[in-house]
């Protein structure tokens, strides 16, 4: 139902090369370059910057990409309804969310709605907050799951809850037993994530609003790593939501602590879709099952 064109266009675009897009679609790189330059000619200016690593879109072909993904997509909606996909059959639920929502939670829900609707299937995009952001935007997922700091523009929000930042460590940490100050982090091993994280962010705040100076020992961008560094480090000390630690925290001897910093407070788990666009049956079931799921949970 696409045209040479677009396959090819959309083709380079994700593979980064005509080389590259050759090598997926079986076609001759001068075929390809060809159809490119045609569709370049329609749109009436250059679509990719080429240079010696290969080709990335110009923000006219970012424009046209991010159209015509959504075209593709209420293609596919389309096709689904005339072919009475409508009831809850085989269909496929794409999800984008950021790093701590993948530790455990999503996956143990993904479990438990497929334990009931076994012909759904899933994909899984795990990346920063601002690309999930930029993904609901595109169309490029069907639902996303982030830690936010404020609205999105152009993204609706179907439900948020609470999602403070609280403190991780060992039950015999000699913390654990007792209030916290900020400040007397600083003298234990602490594991943070990355700077472009909320947990971060809200941290650093929350750090230079009460004049304290705090090195991690350890940074990284996956929650896992800061996780099982902190299982074996028994002085360690992380962050992260209830969200994230939902399932086996305890079962690791973990606990988890809040500082009673209002900063550390300030954000909310959002669950996000593509505004205004029609949603499957499946869909529909999976959002409602995700709403009741975070509802149960955030009254614990």
């Amino acid at each position: 139902m696409l045209s040479s064109e677009i396959r090819y266009f959309l083709a380079v675009a994700a593979a980064g090369s005509l080389s590259a897009a050759s090598e997926q679609l079986f076609v001759a790189t001068s075929a390809i370059s060809r159809q490119i330059q045609r569709l370049e000619a329609q749109v009436g200016a250059p679509l990719f910057r080429r240079h010696a690593r290969g080709m990335v879109l110009t923000e006219a072909g970012e424009i046209f990409a991010r159209h015509v993904r959504k075209s593709l997509l209420d293609m596919e909606y389309a096709v689904a309804e005339i072919k009475g996909l409508k009831a809850v059959r085989r269909a496929h639920i794409r999800i984008a969310c950021t790093d701590g929502l993948a530790f455990s939670l999503l996956p143990r829900l993904l479990a438990d709605f497929r334990a009931a609707n076994p012909a759904v299937h899933f994909s899984l995009k795990v990346t920063s907050s601002q690309s999930v952001a930029e993904q609901v935007r595109a169309g490029e997922c069907d639902l996303a799951l982030q830690f936010s700091l404020h609205p999105e523009r152009d993204v609706e929000v179907i439900a948020s809850w609470p999602a403070p930042v609280l403190l991780v460590m060992h039950q015999t940490h000699p913390l654990a037993s007792r209030p916290i100050n900020l400040a007397e982090l600083g003298t234990w091993p602490l594991a943070l994530p990355e700077l472009n994280t909320t947990v971060r962010q809200l941290f650093d705040l929350s750090c230079q609003m009460s004049g304290s100076i705090i090195e991690p020992v350890l940074t990284c961008d996956n929650f896992s790593a800061l996780y099982h560094f902190l299982r074996h480090t028994s002085q360690a000390i992380t962050l992260c939501s209830h969200f994230t630690l939902l399932y086996g925290a305890e079962a690791d001897g973990l606990i988890m602590k809040s500082t009673g910093v209002d900063q550390l407070s300030q954000r909310t788990l959002q669950l996000q879709t593509v505004a205004g666009r029609p949603r499957s049956a499946a869909l529909n079931l999976f959002l409602s099952f995700l709403t009741q799921q975070l509802e149960s949970v955030s009254a614990r």
